[in-house]
């Protein structure tokens, strides 16, 4: 192992944080007859009952003073498709969307989608942890997760097709 040093630089401590893989999501609504939307990747599964989740919005996020301001959110689980998109998000615009009744805006071709409203905000540093309660949901199969991971997007292969892509092709399958 690495000796631990401390951490002294946001930079050391933003590098350390990128090295935990986590799924990629967008915050969406419409807002006034215009789609807007955030990504977070701080998402977290919070309770069953009632059902909640969470994210991290940092503080001063124009989009997030906006989107805090509807009555229903839209949760898109980001999939392998959406890096482009994932990056979009922060110029606005040129994204495939599906708006419900409730003003929540959900991205085309995600894993998964959830109709939420805030619960709370908690200040936690320079971030507020955002609980959101779900109403409604739906997933979509076949479709594998956007990762964000190092500073930059990846996507997953299950280890059961890695595993058989490399007996496949190593020298000694031949």
């Amino acid at each position: 192992m690495t000796p631990l040093s401390d951490i002294t630089e946001q930079t050391d401590l933003r590098r350390l944080f990128g090295r935990f893989p986590t799924g990629v999501t967008a915050l969406c609504a419409m807002d006034d007859d215009q789609p807007l939307g955030m990504t977070a990747s701080a998402f977290v599964a919070v309770s069953l009952d009632p059902p909640l989740v969470s994210v991290c919005v940092k503080h001063g996020s124009w989009t997030w003073r906006r989107l805090r301001t509807r009555e229903r959110l839209g949760i898109s689980f980001l999939g392998d498709s959406h890096a482009v998109a994932a990056r979009q998000l922060a110029q606005r615009g040129g994204l495939d969307y599906e708006a419900g009744a409730s003003g929540a805006l959900f991205l085309a071709s995600a894993t998964a989608w959830l109709e939420c409203s805030i619960d709370k905000e908690i200040e936690a540093g320079d971030h507020d942890i955002v609980l959101l309660r779900l109403h409604r949901s739906a997933a979509a199969d076949g479709v594998l997760p956007l990762i964000f991971h190092s500073s930059d997007f990846h996507t997953i292969t299950p280890l059961r097709r890695a595993s058989a892509a490399a007996v496949t092709s190593s020298p000694q399958a031949s």
